[in-house]
């Protein structure tokens, strides 16, 4: 056997170990910073000032509920921090992209991406961030972020997202 499937063969262990005992999950053992699309970084892995930290350890991502555009409290937390960031980086701009899932006509999920971008937008602007550094787009249902019919997968889509990156001096 070679040693990725030795290595591979051992994580899986690991989980379902981790699975099956009656005291510990995997989620108690493991925290995942919000965001993250392929490898898992620590804090000291990423430069406080770049958008991978952004990303991969404040969060460029927050969900909505099913027709909503209302930021939650834990939304709130992670837009919090989101400010906190801008302010401290304020040679980056950022794009906000509105999201909904694939319920709905093309035209009502493209309104409702457009609410979701601004309730971001005017959060962040409300936190001090000048408006002038934070656009909005809206996808509607065009980019899901998960790909089936059932909550699991609209639950990911219901989401805006917050895309940071360099002032230009054109």
């Amino acid at each position: 056997m070679k040693t990725p499937s030795i290595l591979a063969s051992a994580g899986l262990l690991l989980v379902l170990v981790a699975c099956d005992s009656p005291h510990v999950s995997v989620e108690e053992t493991i925290e995942l910073p919000t965001g993250l699309d392929s490898e898992i970084g620590t804090e000291a892995d990423y430069d406080r000032d770049t958008p991978a930290y952004f990303t991969n350890l404040i969060g460029d991502h927050v969900y909505f509920a099913v027709d909503k555009s209302v930021i939650s409290e834990e939304a709130g937390a992670i837009l919090d921090e989101q400010a906190r960031w801008l302010m401290e980086n304020d040679d980056f701009m950022g794009n906000v992209e509105g999201h909904a899932d694939e319920r709905g006509t093309r035209e009502y999920n493209l309104a409702l991406g457009a609410r979701r971008a601004s309730a971001v937008r005017d959060r962040l602007v409300s936190s001090g961030i000048a408006d002038n550094r934070l656009q909005i787009v809206t996808y509607g249902k065009e980019r899901p972020a998960a790909t089936c019919s059932s909550e699991e997968c609209w639950s990911q889509n219901r989401r805006s997202v917050t895309r940071v990156y360099l002032r230009s001096d054109d």
